[in-house]
């Protein structure tokens, strides 16, 4: 198949498993107050209810996945590559100055009074 029509169908698929999920839950609202019409216990749902949400579900996360596009590997050697070993337990992102839980400290109106 080319790019075009692949794209096309896996587009038409997860249109299809979202309408279909879409219909599953109709049919166990439709379920459920026949239940209560009939004034029968609810207890779980039909199976066929059941199989066709197992296969929108998937349908929908197969279709989702290919719809976003090829995957890209996480590189992590691109930031560690320029780092020299001297650096390398340097990790400037985890620096904490001020954060929340100091203004709610019983000492923080200590800290800030002029010395």
């Amino acid at each position: 198949m080319s790019g075009g029509s692949w794209s096309t169908l896996v587009r038409s698929l997860c249109f299809i498993g979202l309408i279909s999920l879409i219909h599953c839950a109709y049919s166990a609202a439709q379920h459920r107050s026949y239940l209560r019409l009939t004034e029968q216990e609810f207890t779980r749902l039909p199976a066929d209810i059941l199989l066709q949400t197992i296969v929108s579900l998937v349908l929908i996360c197969y279709s989702a996945a290919h719809v976003a596009g090829d995957f890209l590997p996480i590189r992590a050697d691109t930031q560690v590559r320029t780092k020299s070993w001297d650096t390398v337990g340097n990790c400037p992102s985890f620096y904490t100055f001020d954060h929340r839980a100091k203004s709610l400290s019983p000492y923080f109106a200590a800290d800030l009074r002029p010395q």
